[in-house]
């Protein structure tokens, strides 16, 4: 029986070809730790050529592109890059830091160029709904780099839900963790304000938010009830190397939230950079047919961490459904990023929908932006998206 139900959500993929006779030309912004995973994807295209980049510390996109052996046209910022390339660029992934994420993204779909956008989307809801117009106005394409979206582990997770398998969704339970695993090992830049805004919940926190939301198809957020703390980021015995860090910790390294969505969906919500347990507990989405469990991991960057189980009741019986990972490669950071890459070159050639849409990680912005909002306010609010 198991093997019936699984059959059913197998799909049969064909290896599109990729027309090499014009090569997209793409410039980089911000060339940071994860813009070396962006120019990895982009040369394992065929049709891609990286063309220019920017960074604001002097020399840095120099070194960036001479480390891989490029010569690339490099400026001290995206507005001297785009006022210069706009009309040659096909595309810029922007790889800045999360508060440079929305003028970035706004200027670029301002100059006709389709964007790449790391995650988080950006820091505010207000930031969001910016980018959002600006993307409409432009009619260009605008994708956020959620790569786990594209491992078929996770595919498998919407299927299971648009199958009707579990019924009607009611209650999901979700997050990510680790027990020591506050980035600073890149520096400062993910833990002052100034640059990124938000920890954890930017971080991590976006990545878990989508597992769950794209798999019930992304309903509206009603309501939050928001709790955020810096117990371990503000404590310089965390930093042996470096304990001058703890002063500079200024965001989030645990948050949590309960969640109120359309449909009468409650989200029960947890993330963690660091805290005294190795995961905050597996992903569970309750049906009135049937419940799926989704096993956490013990470092949570947007992975399933085992066979998931799908449990129901069969003719009175209960019954389990366990549901291997699928392939060797799904979870691996490499194979996802090109994808991401990919994805986002083929929507642009075929004039089709982002593969990540903004119309959608508005909502992930919105329940971010109201958690920290409601942490701060210490009540729950509503969340309430503009029109764009």
């Amino acid at each position: 029986m198991a093997d019936n139900i699984l059959d059913r959500f197998k799909e049969n993929t064909e290896e599109a070809v990729i027309d090499t006779s014009r090569k997209m030309r793409v410039g980089i912004i911000g060339t940071g730790w994860i813009a070396e995973a962006h120019l990895e994807s982009y040369r394992h295209q065929p049709d891609v050529e990286i063309v220019a980049g920017a960074d604001l510390v002097e020399g840095k996109a120099e070194a960036f592109f001479e480390k891989f052996g490029m010569k690339v046209k490099c400026y001290r910022s995206h507005v001297e890059m785009l006022d210069d390339e706009s009309l040659q660029l096909d595309a810029v992934s922007i790889c800045t830091y999360n508060r440079t994420h929305a003028e970035c993204a706004i200027y670029a779909l301002k100059k006709g160029v389709n964007v790449l956008l790391e995650k988080p989307m950006c820091v505010t809801l207000e930031e969001a709904v910016e980018i959002r117009r600006a993307e409409k106005e432009s009619g260009k394409v605008l994708s956020i780099g959620f790569q786990p979206r594209l491992d078929e582990n996770m595919k498998m997770i919407k299927k299971i839900v648009e199958s009707g398998r579990l019924g009607k969704v009611y209650y999901i339970q979700t997050g990510g963790g680790r027990r020591r695993g506050i980035p600073t090992p890149y520096g400062t830049s993910f833990i002052e304000d100034k640059t990124a805004g938000i920890g954890a919940l930017g971080d991590i926190g976006c990545y878990s938010l989508d597992m769950v939301l794209n798999a019930i198809g992304y309903p509206r957020p009603l309501t939050v009830s928001g709790y955020k703390s810096a117990f371990f980021g503000t404590r310089p015995d965390y930093y042996p190397t470096h304990p001058e860090y703890a002063d500079k910790f200024e965001v989030d390294d645990f948050a949590a939230a309960f969640i109120r969505l359309e449909g009468d969906i409650i989200l029960d919500f947890r993330i963690a950079w660091a805290m005294n347990m190795d995961t905050p507990g597996d992903t569970i989405i309750l049906g009135t047919e049937g419940g799926l469990r989704i096993p956490s991991t013990e470092c949570w960057n947007g992975s399933v961490g085992g066979e998931m189980v799908l449990y129901q009741e069969v003719c009175g019986q209960q019954t389990e459904t366990r549901i291997p990972i699928i392939g060797e490669n799904n979870n691996n950071f490499g194979e996802l990023f090109d994808r991401k890459i990919r994805s986002f070159i083929d929507a642009i050639k075929n004039h089709t929908e982002a593969p990540v849409p903004s119309a959608q990680i508005i909502y992930n912005q919105a329940i971010i932006d109201g958690i920290f909002k409601s942490a701060e306010a210490g009540h729950e609010i509503e969340i309430t998206i503009p029109e764009c």
